[in-house]
C-alpha cells in the first residue's frame, strides 16, 4: 500500500500550473489504481486558494499547506524546508511532483534530507503488476527505460505533457496549514524581480497548439530567385506571431549561426528539436524546409499531427514520417499562409 503525496508549488496568482495539474491528474489515476492506497495533496506558495479550487473532487484523503511571503519565490533553503515538513507530517511513501524547473532543483536536496531516492523527467506509471515502475527517456528521447525502486520515500518529478491535467471538480479542498520557521540562512536569495522578453519577442511557447520547425532549407534557392534570408525572418517571425506558435529549429539551421552565418536573428540553439536538442508536445507540428531523416524526426515522435512542406518529394517525411507532406516552396506557402491568417 502507497501512501501518495501530490507535491505542488502554486503560481504568483495562487493557483496550479498546466505541469501541476498533470502531475495531479496521475496522482489521483495511480492512487485508484492500488488497493487501499491514499492520496495527500501537499501545497507551497504565497497563496493557495486558486490551488485549492483547482485540485477540488481528487479524492485526497488530507491537503496540507505551507503558505506565507517567504514561500512565494522560488529559493531552494525554503522549497526544501516545505517540501520535507509536508512530507513528514503525511509520512508519505511515494511523492509526485511537477518537473519544474523549481522542484528539479530543491526536491532532490529533498531525497538525500529523508534518505530517499527521486527520480527526474517520468513520463509514464504503471502499477498493473501489483509492483510500481515509471518510464523515462534517455539519449535526447532516442532510449526509453523502465524503472522501479524498492526505497521509500521514492520521489518522481513528472514531465511535462505525458499525463492528462487534472480537471477539476468540486467541492474544493480544505488545506491543514502546516508551520515552518525559516532561519535567516535560509533567507539570504532574495528575488529582486522578474525579467521576461515582449510577448512578440518570445519563440519558445511550451503550450502552444503549434511546433513551428525551420530547416536549413530556408538558406538555400527555392523556386522563386527574391527568396533569402531576410525574406525568411519575415515570413517566419509573421506566421508564429500570428499563429501563437512555437519555433524549432534543425540543428543544421543553427549551426549556420555558430559558424558566422547570421541566417535568423531570433534564432538559437534553445530552439534547437530532434536527436541532439528537445522533444516537445504540442498537438500539432507544422515542418519547413526540413529533409526529415531520424535526427530530426525523434523530436517529433510526441506530436499528435505532424505535416512538411518541403521542395524534394522524396525527403525523409514523404517515407511515412509526416501526415501530409505538402511539395511546394515554403516561401511561397508561409506567404499566403500568413495572408490568410492577417484577415482573421
Amino acid at each position: 500500500m502507497e501512501n501518495i503525496l501530490f507535491l505542488a508549488h502554486t503560481e504568483s496568482d495562487g493557483s496550479l500550473s498546466k505541469a501541476a495539474l498533470e502531475a495531479l491528474g496521475a496522482a489521483v489515476e495511480l492512487c485508484s489504481g492500488q488497493k487501499n492506497a491514499t492520496l495527500t495533496v501537499g501545497l507551497i506558495g504565497e497563496q493557495i486558494d486558486a490551488a485549492l479550487t483547482a485540485a477540488g473532487g481528487c479524492g485526497a484523503a488530507r491537503c496540507l499547506a505551507v503558505c506565507g511571503e517567504d514561500f512565494g519565490v522560488s529559493r531552494y533553503a525554503s522549497d526544501a524546508a516545505a517540501a520535507e515538513a509536508l512530507l513528514g507530517a503525511c509520512k508519505a511513501s511515494l511523492v509526485l511532483a511537477p518537473a519544474s524547473s523549481r522542484f528539479c532543483r530543491a526536491l532532490p536536496g529533498l531525497a538525500q534530507r529523508v534518505s530517499g531516492r527521486i527520480d527526474t523527467q517520468v513520463s509514464a506509471l504503471d502499477s498493473s503488476s501489483g509492483e510500481l515502475r515509471v518510464q523515462r527517456w534517455f539519449y535526447r528521447q532516442r532510449m526509453v527505460a523502465t524503472l522501479s525502486q524498492s526505497q521509500r520515500p521514492w520521489i518522481l518529478l513528472l514531465s511535462s505533457g505525458a499525463f492528462s491535467p487534472w480537471q477539476g471538480g468540486s467541492p474544493a479542498l480544505k488545506a491543514e496549514q502546516i508551520s515552518v520557521e525559516l532561519p535567516d540562512t535560509c533567507k539570504r536569495t532574495k528575488v529582486e524581480g522578474f525579467q521576461a522578453p515582449p510577448a512578440d519577442a518570445q519563440t519558445i511557447r511550451p503550450d502552444a497548439k503549434i511546433l513551428f520547425v525551420a530547416g536549413a532549407g530556408w538558406t538555400k534557392k527555392q523556386a522563386a530567385p527574391e527568396n533569402d534570408a531576410k525574406k525568411a525572418e519575415t515570413l517566419i517571425r509573421g506566421f508564429i506571431s500570428s499563429a501563437k506558435a512555437s519555433l524549432g529549429s534543425s540543428k543544421s539551421l543553427v549551426d549556420l549561426s555558430a559558424q558566422g552565418q547570421e541566417v535568423l536573428s531570433f534564432m538559437s540553439h534553445l530552439n534547437q528539436v530532434g536527436q541532439t536538442g528537445s522533444t516537445p508536445r504540442h498537438p500539432k507540428g507544422l515542418s519547413t524546409c526540413c529533409h526529415g531523416e531520424e535526427p530530426h524526426v525523434v523530436g517529433w515522435r510526441f506530436i499528435s499531427e505532424r505535416r512538411a512542406i518541403n521542395l524534394d518529394a522524396g525527403c525523409g517525411w514523404a517515407h511515412g514520417k509526416a501526415d501530409v507532406l505538402y511539395v511546394a516552396d515554403a516561401f511561397e506557402v508561409m506567404e499566403k499562409l500568413n495572408e490568410l491568417l492577417a484577415k482573421g
